[in-house]
């Protein structure tokens, strides 16, 4: 098997979920495309050897990919990205016409320009349902007219069922050139469910992290007040869980090839308070594990269990709608977006916007990366490439480019600032 690292591109990239993903399974993510400044800043933080293209897909070509970035010539091995897709219903009008999905046609566009050996469409569960079948059938028909194997018995995979504390389930579409061989779906490798499951070989694997195993050593926020202020804080941390220490890189999983990245492991970051009334602080209380609080409909956390699927809210351009954070299983409070990341299998060393409206929408709108690393493994088999865990430790980005809000991110990147409306927040403290 040959020893190198294959080349991918990141569409809709966020803050990087998938970047890591794929990462941690040996790629070299070496450009990403995200139309967001606040969330171009936080990946070029978490990733600042590779390049971020703070652009909108609809204004991006293969050629500017390749240009504007290491790739130049070579040969891309994988292109992933997750394009937004809102528009299903229009009666007796082809799916593509609707302009609600003229990203989907942008990714599929960009794909085809870009030549990538393999590419993956991630998408909601949704997709899968119904009239939303006959979009799926026009994507695929797209690819297969333009040298593209797809595979047709396409998976909706339960990040639950590859090591992430929470039931998230999402479409995931494969698809080759036609000179290669399609990848497999990746096999299930932890059960959510061990002790109700009726398959042998279900009951075979080990089980899901659950809540308490994710969040088990993270220091207790009400200790340290300056959280109301700033979103990191020199804590003492308790002894984690196996999860737990894997996500604070104490223990080198052995396939995990991402690039060590240079990190206090006794900062707790991504931790600002949230002041709750008195009265959401009783009612948070009084709520049992496992079920919605009456009033928020906030769902209080099961320590046994996994976390419900974590959402993003919307955009500013979109109304801003804060989406509901759960209740933490132990403390009358939600909980943090660090314990959010925890949740959603991101290492401690990957930081967000210390806001937690920007830090919450990261994680949300986010393939959680333990989930993307098995989708790209499956990728790296059909290569035939021996995947390596490379030497050295690398350096985060610059933290400054944490401290941006809108209208300086879009400074900072030389695009409109009103690409996304820019949201007034509190200033902060950074370390």
């Amino acid at each position: 098997m040959l020893k190198k690292r294959p080349i991918a591109v990141d569409l809709f990239a966020g803050a990087g979920g998938m970047t890591l993903g794929f990462e941690q399974a040996g790629f070299d993510v070496l450009a990403a495309v995200e139309l967001d400044p606040i969330h171009c800043a936080v990946h070029k933080f978490n990733f600042p050897f590779w390049t971020v293209l703070c652009k909108s897909v609809e204004d991006m070509t293969g050629e500017e990919i390749r240009n504007n970035s290491e790739i130049g010539n070579h040969e891309i091995d994988v292109v992933f990205g997750s394009p937004p897709c809102q528009g299903f219903s229009l009666i007796g009008k082809r799916s593509f016409d609707d302009p609600r999905n003229s990203l989907v046609f942008h990714f599929i566009r960009l794909v085809l320009e870009l030549k990538p050996k393999f590419f993956v469409l991630e998408n909601v569960k949704g997709m899968t349902v119904g009239k939303h079948k006959e979009f799926i059938a026009e994507i695929i028909d797209k690819f297969e007219n333009n040298g593209y194997t797809v595979n047709h018995n396409y998976q909706v995979l339960n990040a639950a069922n590859y090591g992430v504390p929470q039931n998230r389930e999402r479409l995931f579409l494969l698809g080759c050139r036609q000179d290669l061989k399609l990848p497999n779906y990746p096999d299930k490798i932890t059960n959510p469910a061990k002790s109700n499951h009726k398959s042998h070989k279900l009951l075979e694997l080990p089980a899901t992290p659950t809540v308490l195993d994710a969040i088990k050593d993270l220091p207790q926020i009400e200790n340290y007040p300056e959280l109301y202020k700033q979103d990191w804080v020199l804590a003492d941390f308790d002894k984690p869980s196996d999860y737990g220490m894997k996500i604070r890189n104490l223990c080198l999983s052995k396939n995990n090839y991402s690039y060590p990245r240079k990190f206090n492991n006794n900062i707790l970051t991504s931790s600002l308070r949230t002041k709750h009334s008195p009265e959401s602080i009783t009612r948070f209380a009084s709520t049992p594990h496992g079920k919605n609080e009456p009033i928020s409909r906030f769902y209080k956390l099961d320590p046994d269990g996994l976390c419900n699927t974590l959402r993003a809210g919307t955009a500013s351009n979109k109304g801003a709608f804060t989406s509901p954070r759960p209740i933490h299983p132990f403390i009358p409070r939600c909980i943090t977006v660090r314990e959010a990341a925890r949740l959603h299998s991101y290492p401690d060393w990957f930081r967000f916007h210390p806001t937690k409206w920007h830090g919450f929408r990261q994680i949300g709108n986010s393939v959680p990366p333990l989930l993307a690393q098995e989708v790209a493994s499956e990728i790296i088999k059909v290569l035939a490439i021996q995947s390596y865990q490379p030497k050295g430790v690398k350096d985060l980005g610059e933290i400054s480019l944490l401290r941006f809000d809108m209208s300086e991110a879009a400074k900072y990147f030389g695009v409109n600032p009103h690409v996304i409306e820019p949201r007034t927040r509190k200033k902060l403290i950074f370390n």
